[in-house]
């Protein structure tokens, strides 16, 4: 029988010319060519490969393959041209960090340790700039101790800054007589006598001069006692004039921000629970200020004490399914789902039996995470190394994700297999998003300006993540380079014909000689009766 066969396939390769070769390579090419399109084309369209998806889909249940479906894309209503306005204003506006470090008990401690420099130019003059913005106003210009720090503010050197700030310090101690002769409006001599130290220039010193917290928190606290005296002052007048009420902006700028730093003091050294409610009184006396964040402090500390039921309650009132705040918001959203199912959770396991509940509720909530923030898993899972978070951070960007990681890190290590189900999942959002710069599933489309930004805000000793790309699926790969072969035979057919004959009836010999040999092994150990007889069956 085998004898037959290859006799056969010997002549019949022997009776081809080469056009027939020819026209096989490139009948072959264009098919191939033409399932390369189509495949691109239904990735373009869908994301995934279209064999793929028939393979998964019609084939493998006939072979008993389960495939757990992903669930269906929902993409937020929008308007038009409001959604693409929104989207513009958002893109890459930069934010302050709610939870940035000191710089002179954390940040110079950094550079003292390594010599690279944590903070970029960019960085820091943002800072500047909204130094400027809420801890200054016109009215400055009539008090010299507040007229040396709006200075300060505006210089670039580190000494330069602190030296104006005690020389701000020895003004304000001054006894202000002598100022309310020479004072131009008879309003400002009130606010002078109040004005018997100058809170801001504390609040510089606690920032730059202290090396350490201890040191910052003593600051932070005259900074304190000098801004609640004048911002009662403030309070009583501010209706007296446009002026007043400048100064009222000011002075409660300076009051929030002193004791949020006071709040991050007491964290920093231990006082937990005093900070939780030192930023639980803030959040409810200065409601509007909730632009600012506090409440990502509040997270952060609530969660070293593990009162989950408060991290939760929190999450309840600043969680918008529509318009997340920050990844702080989604991720430990996450982290809570996450710790009802983490510690019992095995990928082994969901595949045999499928997925509870509330095991689909973790694993939609760290996909909603991942496509607010995509860098964050990285850093989590420690793919990726940490360094000092920036001052300034931009949402959904490489900053941010740092930012988060560098403070809620030993939170996911300190839940049982939180981290587990965070490396099981996270890469299923690229799947189910495979443009994330045109189209999202939860959340408007990802920015494409973060990269950019980014890398203005974070050192160059770092290496910027960018949106992780959805790779081309296996059967493009392969029907390119069929294509490509294909269409390479063509070509040397067309142009050396009788070679490619040749080369083609000694690669179908060298292919047949396997039956060859077996057929010789055959003879030798079967009698040739009964071989004659199977070979005429």
């Amino acid at each position: 029988y085998f004898g037959t066969a290859s006799s056969v396939m010997t002549v019949f390769l022997s009776t081809l010319t080469p056009k027939f070769y020819v026209a096989l390579t490139v009948t072959s090419s264009l098919i191939s060519g033409l399932i390369l399109g189509f495949e691109w084309w239904y990735f373009r369209k869908y994301g995934t490969s279209f064999i793929e998806q028939v393979s998964v889909s019609h084939l493998r249940p006939l072979i008993g393959g389960v495939e757990n479906s992903p669930p269906t894309p929902s993409f937020p209503t929008s308007n038009g041209e409001n959604e693409t306005n929104r989207q513009n204003l958002s893109e890459c506006k930069v934010w302050r960090n709610p939870l940035n470090l000191f710089r002179g008990a954390e940040y110079s401690r950094y550079t003292w340790v390594t010599g690279k420099e944590p903070l970029t130019y960019y960085d820091m003059n943002l800072s500047a700039q909204d130094h400027q913005t809420f801890f200054t106003c016109d009215t400055d210009s009539l008090r010299p101790s507040d007229t040396v720090m709006q200075k300060a503010w505006r210089e670039r050197n580190p000494q330069a800054r602190i030296k104006a700030a005690h020389q701000a310090l020895e003004l304000s101690n001054d006894h202000c007589n002598d100022r309310l002769v020479c004072a131009p409006v008879t309003w400002a001599r009130d606010l002078d006598c109040s004005r018997s130290y100058c809170a801001t220039a504390y609040v510089l010193l606690a920032e730059e001069e202290a090396t350490t917290i201890v040191d910052a928190e003593k600051y932070f606290k005259q900074a304190l006692k000098a801004g609640e005296s004048v911002y009662r002052k403030s309070q009583n007048c501010h209706s007296q004039s446009p002026q007043h009420e400048a100064q009222l902006r000011r002075d409660t700028n300076v009051l929030v921000y002193v004791k949020r730093r006071l709040a991050m003091c007491a964290r920093k050294l231990g006082r937990i629970r005093e900070a939780a409610k030192m930023m639980r009184d803030l959040l409810k006396e200065f409601p509007l200020f909730s632009m600012l964040n506090i409440h990502e402090n509040l997270l952060e500390a609530l969660l070293e004490l593990q009162a989950y039921a408060e991290v939760q309650a929190v999450l309840a009132k600043y969680d918008d399914i529509s318009l997340p705040k920050s990844a702080a918001i989604c991720y430990t959203a996450a982290l809570l789902k996450a710790r009802a199912v983490s510690e019992r959770f095995s990928p082994e396991t969901a595949s045999k039996r499928g997925l509870s509940a509330a095991e689909i509720n973790a694993v939609e909530a760290i996909h909603r995470a991942v496509e607010f923030n995509p860098h964050v898993p990285k850093y989590l899972l420690e793919m990726k190394s940490l360094i000092l978070p920036p001052e300034h951070i931009l949402k959904r960007g490489d900053s941010e994700a740092v930012a988060y990681a560098f403070f809620h890190l030993q939170h996911w290590k300190r839940i049982e297999g939180a981290l587990n189900l965070l490396h099981c999942t996270w890469e299923g959002t690229f799947r189910m998003i495979p443009y994330p710069l045109e189209k999202g599933h939860l959340f408007y489309p990802y920015p494409s300006c973060t990269e950019t930004a980014d890398r203005e805000l974070l050192p160059t000793f770092h290496d910027v993540s960018v949106y992780p790309q959805k790779e081309l699926p296996f059967f493009i790969h392969f029907t390119a380079g069929l294509c490509s072969f294909s269409a390479m035979l063509a070509l040397l057919m067309h142009q050396f014909p009788e070679l490619m004959v040749v080369f083609a009836k000694s690669f179908f010999g060298t292919l047949l000689s396997p039956f060859s040999f077996l057929r010789e092994k055959i003879e030798r150990f079967v009698p040739s009766g009964l071989w004659h007889q199977l070979t005429h069956v």
